[in-house]
């Protein structure tokens, strides 16, 4: 599988590079053209493909799959996951994001009022 044009990755100034990798694999598992149980390259391997350091694909695997994109066994290598990769991904963002509030004495309800906030200022749908 080509993965340089499946991810599509940007080397001009703007998102960072495993951000790019991360959110394109996601977008790819989400549309279908990584399906379930698909064995991904090794970090070292897509690094190469990609022409990037092996430091930038392995903090996007690390975080695909604390998001539960993906996961790895061990010496067999890194798998996509066959949970729904919005759900893991949103359920993994939005525990950050208590864990953030708590963290500066945020109660529930200002925390959601940091979300209407948000949801009203960022870009999109």
């Amino acid at each position: 599988m080509d993965f340089t044009e499946l991810l599509g990755i940007d080397a001009q100034p703007g998102a960072p590079l495993f951000e790019q990798v991360r959110t394109r694999m996601i977008e790819a598992v989400r549309e279908g053209a990584l399906p379930a149980g698909t064995r991904l390259p090794t970090v070292r391997e897509l690094a190469g493909q990609l022409g990037l350091a092996v430091n930038t694909v392995a903090r996007a695997y690390r975080e695909l799959e604390t998001a539960g994109v993906v996961e790895t066994r061990g010496r067999f290598g890194t798998f996509v996951a066959s949970s729904d990769p919005t759900g893991a991904a949103m359920t993994a963002a939005a525990g950050a994001f208590v864990a953030a509030a708590r963290a500066v004495g945020l109660g529930k309800a200002d925390a959601l009022r940091y979300l209407d906030v948000a949801f009203d200022n960022v870009g999109g749908s």
